[in-house]
């Protein structure tokens, strides 16, 4: 998994916010978070959570898979496997080093079963 790029992520969201159509405010209020943290979010200077970023996402409409990958928590070439990360960031019953660990021994099922070529063959031979 990649570092956190917050600065791209904040000009991300500015994008989508004003494609939308919303205000800082109104999208704060439809994510359920404050506008200042919103407001630190897109300029670059907070680092939010998975399940904010699932939370803004439900309120621009679009995937949190995209946010997650412009956050740099999921690589673009592992949204295959996005429905399973999906699940492990946003499970409000365990911790974050839980989630990380997760979704470390999740990837390295998928390179052991050769699912890190992308290409599916590997995978489909496998007993």
């Amino acid at each position: 998994m990649a570092s956190l790029n917050v600065g791209n992520l904040g000009e991300y969201l500015r994008e989508q916010r004003r494609n939308a159509q919303l205000s800082l405010r109104q999208l704060a209020e439809a994510a359920g978070v404050s506008n200042p943290y919103l407001s630190q979010i897109e300029r670059g200077l907070r680092k939010p959570s998975a399940e904010i970023l699932q939370q803004i996402a439900k309120a621009l409409r679009i995937s949190a898979e995209t946010l997650y990958v412009q956050a740099g928590i999921l690589d673009e070439r592992d949204r295959d496997s996005a429905p399973v990360h999906t699940a492990i960031l946003t499970d409000p019953t365990i911790n974050e080093k839980q989630k990380q660990v997760l979704l470390q021994i999740y990837e390295s099922f998928r390179r052991e079963n050769g699912v890190a070529a992308h290409d599916g063959s590997a995978a489909a031979d496998a007993p």
